[in-house]
């Protein structure tokens, strides 16, 4: 449990709790201090008011040369404030006493502030007195502090208990809410530990409430599934291209350990040496291919990325490629790319190889009087680019296959080629941000890949 708590007290979350609950105090306590500043003021504003009315009230029963009434009335209220809650005092010009339930002496005139030594009264109680002269007499009204004071007291001890009770409904939902966030953040090192480990199948915990946690957490499962897609990937390449290149390989030394036993015998070994060549290149094309896909993987040809049009680079396809065609007893449409000003940003000389891959594809695959239809067009925000011909198209079950690394279909390892080609087109589409589509156009294949615009 201390191990926890002392966890918990290094922990970001909390700490941005406490410095929250701090800077939420310190506003309300400065709040606090103006509210009750102003408190004060306008009770002694409503205190002063009640004063100056009460002797304006007194007042108004002077005569002229007459004060028999004014006496009357100040001796009515002194004996009404029988705590002396009020003080009344009425003197004449020698200081006398003439009514009220105290003497003032000494008091200027106008508002004053003064301690009474009265029996019956705590000592050092504070009067707020107005004085004033009336028919050559002082007269002067004196009210209590006490219960001003009382109230200013009463509201100091409910601010001191509200600012304690804040103080700790903040942290501890400081705590509650950072050891929530804490868990999640622990569920996110968790999720790295088991990765750091091997098991690549693990994610992070999502709440759905789609917060910034949520969203990274979100952000690192689909670099975790892009992780765990390359690694099974490389399992895979390494897997392929040990049965892959193992049968040219065998091949190989098959053709050299003929070449040496003719060499022995002395006959002519040229023939051989030519075979082993070609072998040997067949084997380097298939490592400079897996070379090649790999840099386009890694993002390296980003840099080289500009404006291009895409229906530009389809004409050039159909430039170079129609004549071949025909030579092979095939036809090449291009009448379906539409001239569009929108643009897609990519690599020029990489989309020309995606492309013209797809196109060699065709030709190699597809028997003669097939036609392949090269098209371009828009379709909301995104530009479509597909190629599409009549010939023998995949099997369903065979399509999403295709695509992976010296994958070859049954009725292709008879034609020449490793394997790499269709990986080569997906790791430039994916390059590009684009995805790839394989339809069925009943007969044959469409392979459409879909562009964000520029």
């Amino acid at each position: 449990m201390t191990g926890t708590w002392s966890r918990l007290l290094r922990s970001t979350p909390f700490r941005l709790a406490l410095t929250f609950a701090f800077l939420f105090m310190l506003a309300f306590v400065l709040s606090g201090a103006i509210v009750y500043q102003m408190m004060s003021a306008n009770l002694a504003e409503r205190l002063d008011e009640t004063i100056k009315e009460t002797y304006s009230v007194v007042t108004a029963t002077y005569a002229e040369s007459d004060i028999e009434d004014l006496v009357a009335t100040v001796e009515s209220h002194a004996k009404l404030s029988t705590k002396k809650k009020q003080l009344f005092s009425l003197t004449d010009a020698a200081g006398n006493r003439l009514a009220g339930n105290f003497t003032a002496a000494g008091l200027p005139d106008g508002f004053s502030v003064f301690d009474a030594v009265l029996p019956g009264v705590p000592p050092d109680t504070e009067y707020r007195a107005y004085s004033g002269s009336i028919g050559g007499n002082n007269l002067t009204v004196a009210f209590s502090l006490s219960e001003t004071e009382e109230l200013e007291r009463v509201a100091m001890i409910s601010f001191g208990w509200a600012t304690l009770i804040i103080t700790g409904l903040a942290v501890a939902g400081g705590a509650l809410l950072a050891s929530r966030v804490q868990r999640r953040l622990d569920g996110i090192a968790a999720t790295m530990v088991d990765v750091s480990h091997g098991r690549l199948d693990t994610r992070i915990p999502l709440t759905g409430q789609d917060d910034d946690i949520d969203v990274v957490s979100s952000q690192v499962n689909a670099a975790l599934d892009r992780l765990s897609a390359l690694v099974e990937g490389m399992k895979q390449v390494s897997a392929n291209i040990a049965h892959d290149l193992k049968t040219p390989l065998n091949r190989l030394q098959m053709i050299l350990d003929m070449a040496s036993e003719k060499n022995l015998a002395g006959l002519q070994v040229a023939g051989e040496l030519a075979e082993a060549h070609a072998e040997s290149l067949q084997i380097n094309e298939t490592f400079d291919a897996l070379l090649r896909i790999a840099q386009i993987e890694a993002g390296a040809r980003k840099a080289r990325f500009t404006d291009v049009d895409l229906c530009e680079v389809l004409k050039t396809i159909a430039e170079i490629y129609t004549d071949v065609a025909e030579d092979d007893g095939k036809v090449l449409s291009s009448t379906q790319l539409h001239e569009t000003a929108d643009r897609i940003h990519g690599d020029r000389e990489l989309l020309t190889q995606m492309f013209a891959n797809l196109v060699e594809n065709a030709l190699r695959h597809c028997p003669p009087g097939t036609t392949i239809k090269l098209s371009v067009t828009r379709q909301g925000e995104r530009i479509v680019a597909g190629v599409a011909d009549n010939g023998p198209g995949i099997p369903m079950d065979e399509r999403e296959r295709v695509f992976q690394r010296l994958y070859r279909l049954d009725h292709s390892r008879s034609t020449p080629g490793n394997g790499l080609g269709l990986s080569l087109i997906k790791a430039i589409a994916d390059l590009h941000g684009a995805s790839i589509a394989l339809d069925d156009c009943q007969p044959g294949l469409a392979v459409v890949v879909s562009f964000p615009l520029a």
